[in-house]
């Protein structure tokens, strides 16, 4: 989990205009974009809102820490908390090493985020991105 536990304001973000949302906010309107691909759904992992492709787990929203939490290589995990981008997801002191958490409110990051992770989600079932 992010070790920061409020939500970054918006004028804090890194510039990807998301001035006048709230992490929520942002979060359900780049999903809602996502809803026009069918193998795309809402649902739930461990109490938080999710979001799946074709049954697999691709993005999250924690509530908690306010922040965007996505399914990626753990190569890229690496490196988004390496560069300070993300922190390592870990609900009940456990790492999901394919798992990385983002506190910083910027929709370009996340808008990037999410579609790396559609398109490992696409990968991971065999297809074409």
């Amino acid at each position: 989990m992010p070790a920061n536990d409020q939500a970054t304001s918006p004028s804090e973000g890194s510039g990807g205009d998301a001035a006048g949302y709230t992490p929520r906010d942002l979060y359900d309107e780049l999903l809602d974009d996502l809803l026009y691909d069918p193998a795309i759904g809402r649902a739930t992992m461990m109490g938080y809102p999710c979001v799946r492709l074709a049954g697999r787990f691709l993005a999250s929203y924690d509530h908690k820490a306010a922040c965007l939490v996505v399914k990626l290589p753990r190569e890229r995990v690496t490196e988004l908390v390496e560069t300070g981008t993300g922190d390592p997801f870990a609900p009940a002191g456990k790492v999901f090493r394919e798992w990385v958490a983002i506190a910083t409110l910027d929709r370009e990051l996340w808008s990037t985020v999410l579609a790396e992770a559609v398109a490992f989600a696409r990968q991971s079932l065999g297809h074409e991105q």
